[in-house]
């Protein structure tokens, strides 16, 4: 047991009513407080203290230790969170690797696209022009086709006139000759002179009629 002395005490006492500043810890059941109420009471209310403020301590300690606790289960689950986001960033870039490698070939296509459209649309352009111009050289080779027809048929009509005229005139010169050498002869002209009318006639008529036949036809064609 430790002994003070009187002035020892007081100055504990003292010291704790002024400032709250009393002893702490296992020593004060070392103190002997025999025969001396004031400092038995001071004892005793330092070691009401000192539990209190074990108490205290130790709950802060808990409260300390559960926030520990709480920090590394949050500190854990950060780091999975940061781990997920770490995952998640890199799919993120792999996806966006994708999408620029896919936006590119769609660039490709479309230009690609573009490229045969125009090649089409200068083909169309190629095949309306190249279709014009066999129109053209239809027409062109119609046109030269009814110019020979025409030409041939004028040629025809012309022989064909020309013959007409020399047979009618070759009729008409013999036929005019038998007349008049009939006449000459001193022979009987009626007869031959109805027939040579007759003849001559019909002659002019059916050289009139093929004439006008063959006009009408020309110019039918024509038209």
């Amino acid at each position: 047991m430790i002994k003070l002395d009187k002035q020892s005490k007081e100055q504990f006492i003292d010291l704790y009513n002024t400032k709250s500043i009393g002893l702490e810890g296992n020593i004060l059941r070392l103190f002997d407080t025999e025969n001396d109420e004031e400092f038995k009471s001071y004892i005793d209310t330092c070691i009401a203290k000192d539990k209190e403020t074990r108490r205290i301590r130790l709950s802060v300690t808990k409260e300390v230790q559960t926030k520990n606790n709480e920090l590394v289960d949050l500190n854990a689950e950060n780091q999975r969170i940061l781990e997920e986001l770490q995952e998640t960033l890199h799919e993120v870039e792999d996806t966006k690797l994708t999408y620029e490698v896919q936006n590119r070939e769609l660039n490709e296509w479309k230009l690609e696209n573009i490229r045969l459209t125009e090649e089409l649309k200068n083909e169309m352009v190629k095949s309306e022009q190249a279709r014009l111009e066999a129109e053209k050289a239809k027409e062109h080779a119609e046109n030269d086709l009814d110019l020979i027809q025409k030409k041939n048929q004028t040629e025809l009509i012309s022989i064909i006139v020309k013959v007409a005229l020399w047979m009618i005139i070759g009729v008409g010169v013999i036929t005019t000759g038998v007349y008049i050498f009939t006449m000459a002869m001193g022979k009987d002209t009626q007869i031959i002179s109805a027939a040579w009318a007759n003849m001559f006639g019909i002659l002019l008529t059916n050289a009139f009629s093929i004439v006008g036949t063959i006009m009408g036809i020309k110019y039918a064609s024509k038209d």
